[in-house]
């Protein structure tokens, strides 16, 4: 069982920047991958970004190479996700995604133009 609970999320002008992050619990973190997903309204839930157990592989949609950082701290069972440069078009509620299909509830980010 993993329980991920997600944070950070708000309005921000276009070119600011966000930091998402998301606190795991239940199973030991360390042990599997994390992955950033967002969903837009009328559209469908999309990937964003994702990290390795150990955080030394990551891997980005297009969208998001150059402006989005994902990474993890195994200590404090976190994972993050930097959003710079944002633009209108990464407005969406943001999940977290554990194993399997273990997601957090969402947190919504505006970007205003």
């Amino acid at each position: 069982q993993v329980q991920l609970v997600e944070s950070g999320g708000g309005l921000m002008q276009a070119g600011g920047s966000l930091r998402l992050s998301c606190a795991a619990s239940g199973r030991t973190f360390s042990t599997y991958a994390m992955g950033w997903f967002r969903q837009a309204p009328g559209k469908d839930r999309e990937f964003v970004a994702a990290i390795s157990r150990n955080g030394t592989n990551t891997n980005y949609a297009n969208s998001a190479k150059g402006r989005f950082t994902i990474s993890r701290d195994n200590g404090k069972n976190m994972v993050y996700l930097q959003m710079n440069s944002l633009k209108p078009e990464d407005t969406a509620v943001y999940y977290c995604k554990g194993p399997g299909n273990y997601w957090g509830q969402g947190t919504q980010v505006t970007v205003s133009s």
